[in-house]
């Protein structure tokens, strides 16, 4: 099974804004991340969201690239601050591939929960936009397959 968290893009301050909308810049990198994941061959039938505008703005610009047609489901549990524990035993016996879209720290507290068995383990750095694929093998263990970054992909076109 193949698990891809993506962080949502830049978003807009809150005293402003307090949807947080992504803004311009946020956009454009979720953009760019959705087209190098469909240039990869990146397909999922259900993506993930925690319902903030954020996310859910994040979630349709990769829908429209890797996930047409897929399967949206609004988790209220993948907000910043939602436990991790319930996602990781579910993921543990899932066998289809799947994309979540959520925030910091809960991206970051679920990757170390799978990678290293500790939730504050923090074994991968996010930021605005990063996407990280984790594969878990036959023995059940999780591994990082790849990750990439916005200022990466602005790096190489």
């Amino acid at each position: 099974m193949k698990l891809y968290l993506v962080q949502h893009g830049e978003a807009m301050e809150k005293g402003s804004h307090p949807e947080r909308p992504l803004t311009e810049t946020g956009t454009a990198d979720i953009e760019s991340v959705a087209r190098f994941m469909a240039r990869i061959g990146v397909h999922v039938s259900e993506v993930w969201h925690s319902g903030k505008t954020r996310a859910i703005q994040t979630a349709n610009i990769l829908v429209g690239q890797i996930a047409k047609g897929a399967k949206i489901v609004v988790d209220e549990e993948l907000n910043p601050k939602g436990a991790v524990g319930g996602l990781a035993r579910w993921l543990a016996k899932r066998d289809e591939d799947l994309l979540i879209t959520g925030h910091m720290p809960h991206l970051a507290r679920l990757a170390g929960l799978l990678l290293a068995d500790e939730e504050d383990a923090e074994p991968l750095s996010f930021c605005k936009g990063a996407a990280v694929c984790l594969e878990r093998g036959e023995s059940g263990h999780w591994r990082v397959s790849w990750m990439v970054t916005p200022s990466i992909l602005r790096k190489l076109t």
